[in-house]
Formats: structure tokens, C-alpha cells, sequence
């Protein structure tokens, strides 16, 4: 199974700033066997980049788009629009759940929407600290798993990706904390367990998880070396570009062993 690196740009960089930052990487990143390289980039960007960018080299995703294929839904982007342009998609990220309130119908609904249109989504998961220290952080994982899962078909599941982010090591939450490698392990074994109860060990083996939350160079060699965990998904240290770059080279390390 192939290693996913995955960068989250989120509401940062202009237009201009997109396309002077994507130039930096790719002067740096070399294609790597078994290692996909994407970039989030801000919905206004995907456009000029997807022309600029080497999809040898980086591939580029979409942090949002809405479930229909077209109609009158002022300032939304569907997932036909994004064809071209994207290859992968982000649905159901902490801040899309807890600051945009999508619901569970919302998330399955995009989910479905993804994998119509060719596009590949990565389905994120992951619980707040409150229900973490109430002992509900399987009760979620499996809830935000499957709800996102519900109208994907069992042919369809190798074209998702799910990615683990606990909302409470995220770096951009106040009072954010760093997540052990044992605290991922655990969740990333809980995620395995039920995937596998409800698909089949199989099938379950098919599907990627990676992990997000704080990454950074330091701790990106012990996240990637867990069990199961086939990636990353970055938020602030994808804007730095010698910290992406450091973490695609100690991906690249950990792949090949």
C-alpha cells in the first residue's frame, strides 16, 4: 500500500503566495516509489495551480465542495467542477463538523459524492477532549466512521481514505495537546477493528488511514512507523516549506525500509 502525505493549506496564502509556494516544492520533491504527495490548497487556487503543478510529483486536493452535481446553490463548488483540478478531497474535517456544523448525513452524502465524480475523498475522523476524557472516543470513531460509510458500496471502499485526527491535538484548537504515539496506536486500532467487523479483514486491509494532528518533523518518523498507519494529513507544518519537505523525506524513509 502506497504512503499518503497530505497537506492542508486551509484559509492561508493568496492566490499568488499558492502558486509561489507550490513552485518551491516542486524544486524540491522528487517522485518517490509507493509515496503520493497532495496539497489542500484554498478553493480559489485550484484552478492556476492544477496547471502549474507535476502530478509526478504533487497531486493536488480539495478541502470543501458541496454534495450536488450542479444547481442553484449560490457559492458552491461541486465535485463535477473539481474533476479536472483534483484528485483527492477532504470531507468531514474537525472544522468543517464542529465550526460549519456538517452533520453525519452531510459527511456520507459528500463521501458518495467524492467517489461518484472520480475524486478520491479522505474521510476525517476524530474526537473532541471532552469526549475523550469521558471514555467516548470509540463510540465516536465508530459513529463518524460509518456514518460517513453508510452509502459507499463494498466495490467502492479501496477509494476512500480515512484520516484520524483527534480534534484535541489539533494545533489550531486552543489548549491543543500533542497525541502520543500510543494514543494513536489505540484509536488507529479501534478505527482497523471496526472496519474490519463491518467489511471484512479483506477489505479492510484495502483502505488507508493516516494521521493528523500537530505533525511535525519531530514526531513525523513515530507517527508513520505505527501499525496501520499509512500517512499523513498536515495542517501548519505543510505551510512551512522546509518542515513539508523534511516530512516527505522521512516518509520517504520509513516507505522504503
Amino acid at each position: 500500500m502506497k504512503t499518503f502525505i497530505v497537506g492542508n493549506w486551509k484559509m492561508n496564502f493568496t492566490v499568488g503566495e499558492s502558486s509561489l509556494y507550490l513552485h518551491k516544492l516542486l524544486k524540491r520533491i522528487k517522485p518517490a516509489k509507493n509515496l503520493e504527495i497532495a496539497v489542500a490548497p484554498s478553493t480559489i487556487a485550484l484552478q492556476p495551480l492544477s496547471l502549474q503543478t507535476d502530478r509526478k510529483k504533487i497531486k493536488l486536493a480539495a478541502q470543501n465542495f458541496y454534495f450536488r452535481d450542479y444547481g442553484a446553490y449560490t457559492g458552491e463548488v461541486s465535485i463535477s467542477q473539481l474533476r479536472s483540478l483534483v484528485d483527492y478531497a477532504l470531507v468531514g474535517h474537525s472544522e468543517r463538523r464542529y465550526i460549519f456544523h456538517e452533520t453525519d448525513k452531510d459527511i456520507r452524502e459528500k463521501v458518495a459524492a467524492a467517489i461518484r465524480g472520480g475524486i478520491r475523498p479522505i474521510l476525517c475522523i476524530g474526537e473532541t477532549e471532552t469526549e475523550r476524557d469521558f471514555g467516548e472516543t470509540e463510540g465516536v470513531l465508530k459513529d463518524q466512521l460509518f456514518g460517513g460509510l453508510q452509502d459507499v458500496s463494498e466495490e467502492d471502499l479501496n477509494k476512500v481514505i480515512v484520516a484520524y485526527e483527534p480534534v484535541w491535538a489539533i494545533s489550531s484548537v486552543k489548549g491543543a495537546k500533542l497525541a502520543s504515539p500510543d494514543d494513536v496506536q489505540k484509536s488507529i486500532n479501534i478505527i482497523r477493528k471496526h472496519l474490519a467487523a463491518k467489511f471484512g479483514k479483506e477489505r479492510e486491509e484495502k483502505i488507508p488511514v493516516l494521521y493528523g494532528g500537530s505533525v511535525n518533523p519531530q514526531n513525523a518518523e513515530a507517527y508513520l512507523t505505527l501499525d496501520d498507519v499509512n500517512g499523513l494529513l498536515i495542517g501548519g507544518a505543510s505551510l512551512i516549506a522546509d518542515q513539508f519537505d523534511d516530512i516527505i523525506e522521512i516518509a520517504k524513509k520509513v516507505t522504503n525500509k
